[in-house]
C-alpha cells in the first residue's frame, strides 16, 4: 500500500499520505463501500470502529469494478490534462462504464459546501439510466420505479419513504435506518426469549452500541435484558441480547 499511497502524491494529488491511504482503506471496507474498489491483503479495520493496520503492512490492487471506472482509456474517449506539476499527464475523467457517484455515494465538506449521497444499488441504477435515456421527461415518481431508494452495504432497514421522495426531488431529506433483528426462543432457556441483530444501520460501530446499551440497561433505562454479547465473526454480524424470563421481546424492541 506504501508504494501506491507514493505514487498517488507524486504524480497526482499531492496530499499527505495519511488522508491519501484512509481514503484507499476506505474503498477496501466492505461496509464502507456498496461496491469495493479496492481488494486489500491483511487488516483493513471493522465495523466496530478498529483502525486499519500501517500502510506498510498491507497491500492493495484494484477491484475487479474498479477496473470499469478505466475502461478504453487508451482509446481517447476522454480528454488529458496535466497533473499538478506538468510531469505527467492524467484524465480530465474517469471514462467509467458505472456510475461510480451514484452507486457508492460519497461524503465530505469543502470550502463553502458539503455533500451526502448515500449508495444506492447498481442494478436499479443502471436500470434508471435506461429509462432516463429512453424518456429524458420521466418525473421522480416514475424515475423511483427503478430505483425506490438508497442500497447501503450493511443493509439494515430504511423507516418509510418520505425522506427518500424529499432528497430526490430537492437534493435534501432525511433517511432513518433501523437494525434488522429477530425474536428467538433460547434452546436451552426453559422458554426465555432473545433478540438477534444481524444488521445495523450505515456506519453505526457496532462495538460502541453494544456499549451504549449495556450503558442504558445500567443505568436502568432499558428493563428485562440478561446478559449482551456479540458473537459476530467472518461468516456475519450477530449480537445477541438475552432476555429475563418473562419479558416480551417484540416489548423491549
Amino acid at each position: 500500500s506504501a508504494r501506491v499511497v507514493g505514487d498517488v502524491i507524486g504524480k497526482y494529488h499531492p496530499h499527505g499520505d495519511i488522508a491519501v491511504y484512509d481514503t484507499i482503506v476506505r474503498m477496501a471496507q466492505p461496509f464502507s463501500l456498496r461496491y469495493m474498489l479496492v481488494d486489500g491483503q491483511g487488516n483493513f479495520g471493522s465495523v466496530d470502529g478498529d483502525n486499519a493496520a500501517a500502510m506498510r503492512y498491507t497491500e492493495v490492487r484494484m477491484a475487479k469494478l474498479a477496473h470499469e471506472l478505466l475502461a478504453d482509456l487508451e482509446k481517447e474517449t476522454v480528454d488529458w490534462v496535466p497533473n499538478y506539476d506538468g510531469t505527467e499527464q492524467i484524465p480530465a475523467v474517469m471514462p467509467t462504464k458505472i456510475p461510480n457517484l451514484l452507486v457508492n455515494g460519497s461524503s465530505g465538506i469543502a470550502v463553502g459546501m458539503a455533500t451526502n449521497i448515500p449508495p444506492h444499488n447498481l442494478g436499479e441504477v443502471i436500470d434508471g439510466c435506461l429509462a432516463l435515456m429512453d424518456n429524458p421527461d420521466l418525473t421522480v415518481d416514475e424515475l423511483m420505479q427503478y430505483i425506490p431508494g438508497p442500497d447501503f452495504p450493511t443493509a439494515g432497514i430504511i423507516n418509510g419513504r418520505a425522506g427518500i421522495i424529499e432528497a430526490y426531488r430537492t437534493g435534501r431529506g432525511r433517511i432513518y435506518i433501523r437494525a434488522r433483528a429477530v425474536v428467538e426462543e433460547m434452546e436451552k432457556g426453559g422458554g426465555r426469549e432473545q433478540i438477534i441483530i444481524t444488521e445495523l444501520p450505515y456506519q453505526l460501530n457496532k462495538a460502541r452500541l453494544i456499549e451504549k446499551i449495556a450503558e442504558l440497561v445500567k443505568e436502568k433505562k432499558i428493563e428485562g435484558i440478561s446478559e449482551l454479547r456479540d458473537e459476530s465473526d467472518k461468516d456475519g454480524m450477530r449480537v445477541v441480547i438475552e432476555l429475563r424470563r418473562g419479558e416480551v421481546g417484540e416489548v423491549v424492541l
